[in-house]
């Protein structure tokens, strides 16, 4: 339906209305708040329509909008980081405290540091640790979507997991 003019649209409506859930969440997982991910899911979805051609169907359709949702919401947390370092408004504000007070965040403090702790995370390290540990990809896919190596997720995947486990431990 993407390759054929004539549905061209109506396929790529239904590849929205089938994909939008999970690239939302991957976002989500990288950005952090409801408004934030929405924006970020959206640009990206623009930039999937402005592309379209370059799909070229080696890979499955997910996984090439997962490359680009991800890299739109890397992007944006780039962004963010650099408004922070600019601002001091939300400086002693920390990520947990933040997460907490946002109306669409249902998890519990552990949960919100947590997230902290992944946000802490250089950006390889924080992406390959949320599509292993949240959406449970294999190291294959995320190979794909990435592309890095296995043996290099791999070891992203470990120093992850140590900095989070080192992150609790000084928050005890």
């Amino acid at each position: 339906m993407l390759k054929n003019p004539a549905t061209l649209r109506r396929g790529f409506e239904s590849m929205v209305r089938q994909y939008s859930e999970q690239l939302y969440w991957q976002v989500r997982r990288i950005v952090l708040t409801h408004e934030d991910s929405n924006d970020v899911v959206q640009n990206a979805l623009l930039k999937a329509w402005s592309n379209i051609d370059s799909f070229k169907g080696d890979s499955k359709i997910i996984t090439w909008l997962s490359r680009i949702a991800i890299n739109e919401a890397l992007d944006f947390t780039r962004r963010q980081k650099n408004r922070l370092t600019l601002s001091t408004d939300d400086e002693d504000l920390g990520l947990a405290t933040r997460l907490m007070a946002d109306d669409y965040f249902d998890g519990d403090e552990t949960e919100a540091q947590l997230q902290e702790a992944i946000a802490s995370l250089p950006d390889v390290q924080r992406t390959v640790f949320q599509l292993r540990y949240y959406d449970e990809m294999k190291y294959s896919d995320i190979s794909r979507i990435l592309g890095t190596s296995e043996g290099g997720l791999k070891a992203s995947y470990h120093h992850a997991v140590k900095k989070i486990t080192e992150f609790f431990h000084r928050h005890d």
